[in-house]
């Protein structure tokens, strides 16, 4: 008797499965959050040097009433070569003559000007404050923020590395409670943060309690629904995107935005203890006698308790013989990269979070509301993630990851073509559709990862890919920056690497309808038994 056949005995997809389905998806819903957070917290409003008062000319430091003082802004700020005010220059000395209404100036560094020695005055309009406007990250400081975003993506991945081979040896049940307030207590430090070196700190230890929530367990699912629950776990990232931008609108500050993100993990972390421990995990660790409690547990909670209490230490050492035996065996990190299937695997799903995250991260660049183009980033995920739901369940996972990962990386290959600040609706749909399909192909990963690897290295080898996707994500904002280089550049970048991922992901073993496999050697016997797949 396998595993499958041991849940199916104790109600399969019943009342405990639907409840445990649900109580994980919830911290869920704000992972998103937290990932795009930067979008809202550190958003770059429109600013300007500070103005002195200079002769009867007196203006508030808000930047719409400075709108009102238009020629004290004239004299005052030199303009660029569209005829806005410079962001990081001021004149040295007021330019009384360009009061004249037939004085002009297209280049404003022709007459002597310094950078801005009195701080800034932004445009509070839309954000009454971020972390931008609060620690003056702009001008010769503006690399500031993608730095903030890749050091919350270096935790993340750094919890990638420690809670991944951490829930393989303590369990999934402790490093999920212990994650979720993890993330309670330092997200909410982050909102009180008094300096820039303080927020990324508590930012950091964040990203690194989000990999232990994200490490969710699939072995409580029965082979039939778990793409069914996969696809709702998908979902509740999406309704998060949704959830940011109502919270970004309502709270345009952002040390209560960053409070309102976090401290619902604080009631995660109580009702976790509720969760039920991997009978799978127990019994691999020798740890027969809970394992049983466990199954009964969930056999009471499914009505069908005299069947749980069929179950004897014996039955369950007979079925699971194998993954005991296994189990006898060390395992280390080491055997993520030591066969050669095992080594695919953990290097073919690791772009989706470069390309995902290059485009999530950088709103502001499209030229229309930020809130709108966030939720229409949600909602493209809605019909994208169904799409590749039905993909899933009837074709497999292998074609549905290569597709979906391909046709990202056209889309934003094909937006090299559209010149820049025009055809904005064609860049944008463009942008969108190539977003949709890296969500489902994240939503395929998440699921495909956790059916490749074996019972014995299954969380580390999620936390190992985990890891190589973060290293995507911390380096996608950095991308950016050679634009200054090449214009289109990020765009190449972005869109050649979800290709390459596709084009690999084409030599992974195909798992839909297959049992999880408990041993190395299981994922061995699947890639020779899968038809074209390629050697080592």
């Amino acid at each position: 008797m396998t595993f499958a056949e041991l849940l199916e005995q104790v109600g399969s997809m019943g009342r405990f499965q639907i409840i445990h389905v649900t109580l994980l998806v919830l911290p869920i819903l704000l992972i998103a959050s937290h990932n795009i957070l930067q979008n809202f917290t550190a958003a770059t409003p429109e600013h300007h040097c500070h103005i002195a008062i200079v002769a009867n000319y007196t203006c508030d430091d808000n930047f719409t009433d400075v709108l009102y003082c238009q020629e004290l802004l004239r004299i005052s700020i030199p303009v660029d070569g569209n005829q806005q005010p410079e962001k990081c220059l001021r004149f040295i000395s007021a330019q009384w003559q360009l009061l004249d209404p037939n004085a002009t100036t297209t280049n404003g560094t022709e007459m002597d000007t310094e950078p801005c020695m009195d701080g800034w005055i932004y445009d509070k309009s839309v954000f009454t404050s971020t972390i931008i406007t609060e620690w003056d990250l702009v001008c010769g400081s503006r690399t500031l923020k993608q730095m903030a975003q890749s050091i919350y993506m270096a935790g993340v991945l750094v919890g990638a590395i420690v809670f991944g081979s951490l829930s393989d040896k303590f369990g999934r049940k402790s490093l999920l409670i212990s994650s979720c307030l993890q993330m309670a207590i330092t997200g909410s430090c982050a909102a009180f943060s008094s300096n820039f070196t303080m927020y990324c700190i508590f930012r950091f230890l964040t990203g690194m309690a989000l990999s232990g929530i994200n490490l969710n367990s699939v072995e409580w699912t029965p082979t039939k629904l778990r793409a069914a629950v996969g696809m709702v776990t998908g979902y509740s990232y999406s309704i998060g995107q949704f959830i940011l931008a109502g919270l970004a609108y309502v709270i345009p500050d952002w040390r209560w935005l960053q409070l309102a993100v976090s401290v619902p993990y604080f009631i995660f972390f109580f009702y976790g203890w509720w969760f039920t421990e991997s009978a799978r995990w127990l019994a691999t660790a020798g740890k027969l006698n809970q394992a049983l409690k466990e199954l009964q547990k969930v056999a009471r909670i499914n009505g069908r308790k005299e069947e749980g209490d069929k179950l004897s230490v014996e039955d369950l050492r007979a079925s699971l013989q194998k993954e005991m035996s296994s189990a006898k065996s060390s395992h280390t990190a080491a055997d993520l990269v030591r066969t050669p299937s095992v080594r695919r695997i953990s290097w073919c799903l690791c772009f989706v979070c470069f390309a995902y995250y290059g485009l999530a991260m950088d709103l502001q660049n499209f030229g229309v509301s930020i809130y709108l183009i966030q939720v229409v980033y949600g909602a493209v995920d809605i019909p994208a993630k169904l799409i590749g739901f039905f993909m899933i369940s009837f074709i497999g996972r292998r074609v549905t990851q290569a597709s979906a990962l391909i046709l990202a990386g056209l889309a934003i290959l094909a937006n090299i073509f559209v010149p820049q600040g025009e055809a904005l609706t064609l860049r944008t749909l463009l942008a969108v559709f190539g977003k949709g399909c890296l969500a489902a192909s994240f939503n395929c990963a998440f699921l495909y990862t956790g059916e490749l690897y074996p019972t014995v290295i299954r969380q580390t080898g999620m936390g190992f890919v985990n890891t190589l996707a973060r290293v995507g994500g911390i380096v996608a904002p950095l991308v950016q920056m050679t634009s200054e280089y090449l214009p289109s550049l990020p765009l190449i970048i972005y869109g050649a690497a979800p290709i390459v991922s596709g084009i690999a992901t084409c030599f992974l073993p195909e798992t839909r309808n297959m049992p999880l496999p408990d041993t190395i050697e299981d994922v061995e016997r699947q890639v020779c038994a899968a038809p074209g797949t390629m050697g080592p």
